[in-house]
């Protein structure tokens, strides 16, 4: 099992996913496809929403974006981004384990490492291939085995 996922949930329980992101098409978007995978959505357009929603719904998950516009309606122009939400939520005791999952346009040559020293589990550049973000929900969260690491040979036997 994934030792950044989060305990199993009971039967019947859904496993819940938070999307933060400022745009709001990418937002519906990945919320549609985690819903039809069955996942329950909680979603934030900011990174005060994002801490507020975390504290509320306990998410199991978080997909969260690294660029975010000045928060002009908290503070006057709050320059938050996925790196300051990240902080945030570490500090959190409703996210301090949460696995993040990043998403985002920027520069992958100058996030993704940053990124995932950060704590993030995964790393995912816009446009999103959306089977692969599932399927590294789904590995995350401990529903389907994490694939061996490349060139290891699972069937090998001495």
């Amino acid at each position: 099992m994934n030792p950044n996922a989060h305990s199993q949930p009971s039967a019947g329980q859904r496993r819940k996913v938070l999307v933060v992101d400022d745009n709001p098409v990418i937002v519906k978007t990945l919320a549609f496809k985690l819903k039809t995978k069955g996942y329950d959505v909680c979603t934030a357009l900011d990174g005060a929403e994002a801490v507020t929603t975390v504290r509320k719904e306990k998410p199991d998950l978080i997909l969260l974006d690294l660029s975010f516009p000045p928060d002009v309606g908290h503070g006057g122009g709050v320059p938050w981004d996925g790196f300051k939400i990240m902080d945030w939520l570490r500090r959190i005791d409703e996210a301090k384990n949460t696995p993040i999952i990043i998403i985002t346009g920027g520069d992958p040559v100058q996030h993704e490492k940053r990124s995932l020293e950060a704590g993030a589990v995964a790393f995912f550049h816009k446009p999103i291939d959306h089977d692969g973000l599932i399927s590294m929900v789904r590995q995350t969260l401990g529903e389907i085995p994490t694939p061996p690491a490349p060139g290891f040979d699972a069937t090998f036997t001495p």
